[in-house]
């Protein structure tokens, strides 16, 4: 069978077997551990940016997206995560404005090339404000009104949009397994590849499943396709420790 418990796990030791999770209400064991703590959204920290949350501010446009049909939406950064946004609100939204604080995107050239595709000076929906930051999240009792930027120059400007997407990446919340695991970019690294045992990571017996060992899809999709993963490496592991 299977137990719920609801407790906040505080330090693991992964150096042995069975493996120890010391929580706030008590010290748990185990043979095989599945780490699903996934990403959190960066935000910017901004005072109103975190009154308008879920009421006009969102960090995911594929899961928020449909509120704008035929509004118009800011995405705020440069990188991938932020001209994938963009390009994917420009199928929704009427205009998309996407906030950069420098002169030239970080994205990678083949998102660069599909953004500025889509700009208003080739016909597109998308206007790229340059140089430019998030000053402050404009709104009222029914929510996001609009955005104030500031420029580089110093200058500040007022522009109505309906929504805010944040999108200058997630980090991974695997800050509770730092040294205890192999990481790259804060993200546990996992084998991969079609063979069994894809979600394992560094030790044995430990698997990583969902944006905790994701930083390209993150989706709910394909987080609950590695939780099965895992589930099934995980499985296989006690069966294989069993026989010995």
């Amino acid at each position: 069978g299977t137990d719920i418990v609801f407790d906040y796990i505080q330090e693991v030791d992964l150096s042995k077997r069975p493996f120890t999770a010391r929580g706030d209400s008590g010290v748990y064991t185990c043979d095989t551990m599945v780490i699903a703590t996934g990403a959190s959204a960066r935000y910017l920290g901004l005072e109103s940016e975190e009154k308008f949350k879920g009421r006009g501010v969102s960090a995911c446009a594929t899961c928020d997206g449909f509120f704008y049909r035929g509004k118009k939406v800011a995405v705020i950064g440069g990188g991938n995560t932020a001209v994938e946004e963009a390009l994917y609100l420009s199928k929704i939204a009427s205009e998309v404005i996407l906030v950069h604080r420098r002169d030239e995107l970080r994205a990678e050239a083949i998102l660069r090339d599909q953004i500025m595709a889509k700009t208003r000076e080739n016909g597109g929906n998308i206007v790229i404000e340059w140089d430019s930051h998030l000053d402050e999240v404009l709104g009222d009792d029914s929510g996001v009104t609009g955005i104030r930027l500031r420029h580089n120059d110093g200058s500040t400007r007022e522009i109505e949009v309906d929504g805010v997407f944040i999108a200058i990446g997630h980090k991974p919340n695997t800050s509770l397994f730092e040294g205890k695991l192999e990481m790259e970019n804060g993200y546990i690294k996992v084998q991969g590849g079609m063979a069994a045992n894809a979600t394992a990571t560094s030790v044995a017996g430990v698997y990583a499943a969902g944006d905790v060992a994701d930083h390209t899809y993150q989706q709910a999709v394909t987080s609950a396709a590695t939780g099965c993963m895992a589930a099934l490496d995980a499985d296989r592991f006690i069966a294989e420790q069993s026989a010995k």
